[in-house]
């Protein structure tokens, strides 16, 4: 049987329940330069929603060409 990786992550992890110290921890936390990288990520993810947000509103206020309304009559 070919065991996944999930499962040698799980069996893994229940050997070593309960070992580590708060001084493990935090040699394990990142790095403030990567915490501080997910700003401006943010800061554009913000930006390209906005700008997103925009574009839709501007489109559902578009009128509706009467060639449209046209072809749309003749189908009822």
């Amino acid at each position: 049987m070919v065991s996944s990786t999930t499962d040698r992550d799980v069996a893994d992890d229940s050997n070593n329940a309960g070992i580590g110290t708060p001084e493990d921890q935090v040699k394990d936390a990142p790095a403030p330069s990567k915490r501080r990288a997910a700003a401006p990520a943010a800061k554009e993810d913000a930006h390209v929603s906005q700008v997103l947000r925009t574009v839709y509103e501007r489109a559902v206020n578009e009128d509706i060409p009467s060639e449209m309304l046209d072809l749309l009559n003749k189908l009822d």
